[in-house]
């Protein structure tokens, strides 16, 4: 059935003229490949930058923080591995396949309610993906999808710039006064903190109008993330995510990848030629009955979870 979706979507698209996929290439090795954690295989990784980051001291700034400025990229380019389906998948039309993200729980399995489990299958089906319609990806979404990433760092920022659909984040690393309840963004409310040499970045708020991947994964407005991200050597972060939302899944569970040092002297991040709701583009997608995805309020989520029970 999906496969069937996206070759009227595709063949819809061709017609257009409108690509369904960027121009650069998405395998080209533009990644320094010395590493004291060379697998890019992210349980492998995630496993060995444990212990790897207890013994490394890494480059600091002026302030003594670790030095996470630079531009940052991950090794399986921008279309394929977690950006089209966290749990380990093989080749299909719109998939290039990949192994699971998900480093806990052991088994690489998202942790998920039976009723949001049935719920995630249809996704494909009914709706497109929020980055089809130049929506902003959410967090963590936005940290494994795209080719390049660049961070700059400052004492009161972490600032991180992404070379898909315009996405951005200003993360403040003070404290800074609590937010409404009822602000709801793309990109939620974060804040950062120091614990050693590890940048803790918490995150809440979201308005969960996003999906986790391609394959519909979702989560409601109450989803806690917590991501760390750590230096291992000196052209290689340690980046993990945690995610928290019991309206959807059963426990509490953590993806990992290698974010390695962009090795082209002088790059410069492209501009992504993408803009929200465009019109032209979303008649494209009515024309094939399919419309973005609306989201789950977390009451509709909690009456879905009493009646699985």
């Amino acid at each position: 059935m999906r496969t069937q979706l996206v070759s009227r979507i595709t063949a819809v698209l061709a017609v257009t003229m409108v690509p369904l996929l960027p121009a650069s290439s998405a395998f080209s090795q533009n990644w320094v490949t010395e590493s004291v954690c060379p697998d890019n295989v992210p349980a492998v990784f995630h496993r060995c930058a444990l212990e790897a980051a207890a013994s490394f001291d890494p480059p600091r700034t002026a302030d003594g923080r670790p030095d996470l400025a630079g531009y940052w990229r991950l090794p399986d380019g921008d279309i394929g591995g977690a950006y089209e389906d966290l749990e380990e998948h093989g080749v299909e039309l719109d998939y290039t396949g990949g192994p699971a993200a998900i480093v806990d729980p052991p088994d690489g399995q998202i942790p998920m309610h039976a009723w949001a489990e049935e719920r995630r299958g249809e996704h494909p089906h009914r709706y497109i993906h929020h980055n089809a319609a130049c929506f902003l990806s959410g967090v963590p979404n936005n940290m494994y999808h795209g080719e390049e990433r660049q961070l700059l760092q400052t004492p009161e920022y972490l600032v991180v710039l992404t070379g898909n659909t315009h996405t951005y984040r200003v993360i403040p690393l003070e404290p800074r006064p609590p937010v409404g309840d009822d602000i709801r963004l793309w990109e939620g409310v974060s804040s950062g903190r120091w614990e050693g040499d590890t940048l803790v970045i918490e995150t809440t708020h979201q308005n969960a109008m996003s999906w986790l991947d391609q394959s519909g994964t979702f989560y409601t407005e109450d989803v806690h993330v917590i991501e760390r991200l750590t230096l291992i050597d000196p052209d290689t972060i340690h980046y993990e995510a945690t995610l928290d939302d019991p309206n959807v899944f059963t426990r509490p569970f953590t993806v990992a990848f290698p974010y390695r040092r962009n090795s082209i002297e002088g790059f410069e991040m492209p501009e992504s030629a993408c803009y929200e709701n465009n019109e032209g583009l979303m008649e494209v997608y009515r024309t094939v009955g399919v419309t973005p995805y609306p989201g789950i309020s977390p009451e509709e989520a909690r009456e879905a979870l009493e009646a699985q029970r």
